[in-house]
């Protein structure tokens, strides 16, 4: 049976209306409704090449675009090149390829109606300093190190209840975790949290501090202008070598620096908020259009039409509702300048680019844990006698 297209859309596949300035002759030819006449005109501009940097194309996201707005983050100049080297996640939609390992339940998470409806992990640890620190991961598609590594160092905090404060090393895991993924040219964030449990990671601060064991060494760029400064006048290729000791506080052990989890795991969508609510902040990976790169406020979800350009991980540190729709709160890597001060929201509930299913996490393992152990079963021992 043969399908039955819009009489509009059908006319402006037939008639190759590819220009609006055609629209009001095709309108009188084929006399065309008012109302039709708007839907055609909605299907050129929406259809019309341009660049997807461009202001002309912010123009159309916010032409359609119901529950966010867009704006320049980016230069309109950008190479194309300069912003795919930004996406490195490839843990979009990972977990149902790999069957897990999941987690959808802990002894320690609330019950479903003491879930909270607005939660933002900054304000419930307000002593954690590292909770809504935005970093920028420059000219590198290291996001998946920046996701994985700000999350383990928010839940450090929240389980040494403020003692451990600060961040962890994306240097260390970008450039020496190998089972992980290709420093700049991507990685899998649940890799990176075996990477965690199996081997440990230092600390390490920004570029250009002597903050932690080892700094980040790819230096931030400029997204919104040309020349110098800018990403595409970065090095396209960073090869960087593994160090085993620390060169940016160098007076700490890099042996004994090492943090590390109990274990890694990717998240169901229904144990997400209960994970967050227990441990606090995670990575979550989706897949990037190129709308996205526009967002300033608002809640996104993609246009249609918009261009996929790649996996992208970033750090979820809450969720809410905002005029009646659902969001995950998320911190990019991408500076202060993009977006929202650097964070964004994005729709939840829905499995917006494949946001829903690509969350990992792992629960911090301190000493202390041991140390509980040893006790509990020692008590167990004395009450048998």
């Amino acid at each position: 049976m043969k399908q039955q297209h819009d009489p509009v859309l059908e006319l402006f596949e037939n008639e190759g209306a590819k220009q609006s300035n055609r629209l009001p002759i095709i309108a009188v030819t084929f006399k065309i409704t008012k109302q039709n006449y708007i839907h055609l005109l909605q299907i050129v501009y929406l259809t019309e090449q341009t660049s997807f940097l461009s202001q002309d194309y912010i123009d159309k996201i916010n032409y359609v675009a119901k529950t966010w707005k867009a704006g320049q983050n980016f230069h309109p100049n950008t190479p194309k090149e300069a912003i795919l080297r930004l996406l490195g996640s490839k843990g979009v939609g990972a977990a149902a390829k790999t069957n897990g390992p999941y987690k959808t339940s802990d002894t320690k998470y609330v019950s479903n109606d003491r879930i909270y409806k607005t939660f933002d992990a900054r304000r419930y640890w307000h002593y954690c300093k590292t909770m809504g620190a935005v970093r920028d991961q420059g000219n590198c598609g290291s996001c998946w190190a920046f996701g994985t590594t700000g999350a383990f160092a928010d839940r450090l905090c929240v389980a040494t209840n403020g003692n451990y404060n600060q961040l962890v090393s994306a240097e260390e895991l970008a450039f020496c975790c190998h089972t992980c993924g290709f420093g700049c040219n991507g990685g899998y964030p649940i890799k990176a949290w075996q990477y965690f449990k199996r081997h440990g990671v230092v600390s390490g601060g920004n570029y250009n501090t002597t903050d932690g064991c080892q700094p980040y060494q790819v230096p931030p760029c400029l997204h919104h202008q040309e020349g110098e400064g800018s990403c595409d006048s970065q090095p396209k290729e960073r090869n960087h070598k593994c160090s085993r000791k620390c060169y940016g506080n160098e007076t700490i052990d890099y042996k004994n620096d090492h943090v590390k989890t109990r274990d890694a795991y990717y998240l169901t969508f229904n144990s997400i908020q209960k994970d967050v609510q227990t441990y606090g902040p995670i990575e979550a990976s989706f897949d990037v259009y190129d709308d996205f790169l526009h967002y300033k406020s608002g809640v996104y979800a993609k246009t249609e039409n918009a261009t996929k350009l790649g996996g992208h991980a970033v750090k979820l540190i809450g969720w809410g509702v905002e005029h009646g729709v659902d969001y995950w709160l998320m911190v990019n890597s991408w500076g202060y300048e993009w977006g929202n001060n650097g964070l964004f929201k994005i729709r939840r509930g829905t499995n917006e680019c494949g946001i829903d299913n690509s969350t990992t996490g792992g629960v911090p393992y301190i000493q202390s844990d041991l140390l509980y152990l040893l006790v509990f079963r020692i008590f167990n021992l004395w009450r048998i006698e």
